[in-house]
């Protein structure tokens, strides 16, 4: 029975890595969590709860930042956790999603002790710092399963053979196709929200932009209070920068404006199949938001590039001051569901590749792959 370590850091890769891991489980695999990061903060809303609820896994919670460190801090500390623990448990493979700064201690562990590791959704492009962390993983990761087509060009063309690449579209997809969701009025009710028409407000900060994110997170609240309409507002991630964002989104009306640590994903996932718009910069809005057909406005350099469906309104408050007229604009509109990231099907793809000889005979030493002579 093969181990496989999932690590996960936030709510929001939680997200991606349930489905898969739950899958593993029933396909016969035995499914370990190594649970750190934000879910640990309480100010976060300890979404380590979210793991906890997992049946027949074993989970390992590791401390690794107070409030306020340092990224590069963080970064040490998560090393010296993640080598104690895969020194221990031995896993035959290693699950790491994204850009964040727990999954580069994960890969750097990973590579450096010859553990065979899979990254997931690597090959994107968002224009921040994110993107430099993903590219790193990228690098260090044994295999790779990404969610498009365009994402697996990219990879490849980071020197990654094609064989070590798979396609699975957005894992968290499959969770949102699902008909079997919670309904809305005991997600309203769960969570004190007053009212059922509403939008969603999701900003986090870009950490190499912090000296314009005040100015840019007031022009986004001011714009929102002058329209009158009601939000659920999403507490940012604990990234550089994240005091700015609290400090500005905690002046909002309670009136119109309902301000929540955290959400359970199912939870999210119907409040967001019954928004009216989601505004921000989450990635919430390129991708799961445009699956479902939920018109969303996409402010600033944090997802840039990352999604081109018809439903995403890109915005620059700086250059436009009129944010609230575009959200009144686009207030209730629906789209064709987009599947640039997906058809729902990942979780059906992965235990296929799983099953397969192909990734656990792959060697650990990489060599670089080259696509072209231009």
């Amino acid at each position: 029975m093969k181990k496989l370590l999932f690590i996960t850091g936030t709510r929001a890769d939680f997200g991606k890595l349930e489905p898969l891991a739950s899958s593993a489980k029933s396909a016969g695999f035995k499914i370990y969590f190594f649970v750190t990061g934000m879910h640990l903060l309480e100010k976060y809303g300890l979404t380590s709860i979210e793991v906890s609820r997992m049946k027949n896994i074993t989970r390992f919670e590791f401390i690794n930042q107070m409030e306020g460190d340092p990224q590069d801090r963080i970064l040490s500390r998560t090393i010296t956790g993640i080598s104690e623990y895969v020194g221990r448990l031995k896993p035959d493979l290693v699950l790491i999603h994204g850009d964040r700064i727990e999954a580069v201690a994960a890969s750097l562990v990973c590579a450096t002790k010859n553990i065979r590791s899979a990254h997931i959704e690597g090959g994107e492009v968002s224009g921040t710092i994110d993107e430099v962390y993903r590219h790193c993983n990228t690098k260090l990761c044994t295999v790779h399963f990404v969610s498009s087509n365009s994402a697996k060009r990219r990879v490849t063309k980071l020197g990654e053979h094609p064989d070590r690449v798979f396609v699975l579209g957005s894992p968290e997809l499959d969770a949102h196709k699902a008909r079997n969701s919670i309904p809305l009025n005991e997600v309203l009710s769960y969570y004190d929200i007053e009212w059922d028409d509403y939008g969603i407000f999701i900003f986090h900060s870009v950490t190499s932009e912090l000296e314009s994110l005040k100015k840019e997170i007031q022009i986004c609240c001011d714009s929102l209070k002058r329209i009158k309409k009601n939000f659920v507002v999403i507490s940012p991630n604990n990234d550089p920068g994240c005091e700015i964002i609290f400090k500005t989104i905690g002046k909002l009306p309670r009136s119109h404006f309902k301000q929540i640590p955290s959400m359970r994903f199912s939870y999210f996932s119907t409040l967001l199949k019954h928004s009216q718009v989601i505004v921000g910069n989450s990635s919430a809005g390129v991708r799961e938001a445009p699956f479902l057909g939920i018109s969303s406005i996409n402010i600033g350099s944090r997802q840039f590039k990352r999604g081109g469906a018809k439903s995403i309104k890109n915005f620059d408050v700086f250059k436009n001051k009129q944010l609230d007229r575009l959200v009144e604009k686009q207030w209730g509109k629906r789209f064709r569901g987009d599947n640039s990231f997906g058809t729902g099907q990942s979780v059906k793809k992965f235990i296929k590749i799983l099953n397969d000889k192909k990734i656990w005979n792959l060697h650990l030493q990489k060599t670089f792959f080259e696509t072209s002579n231009h």
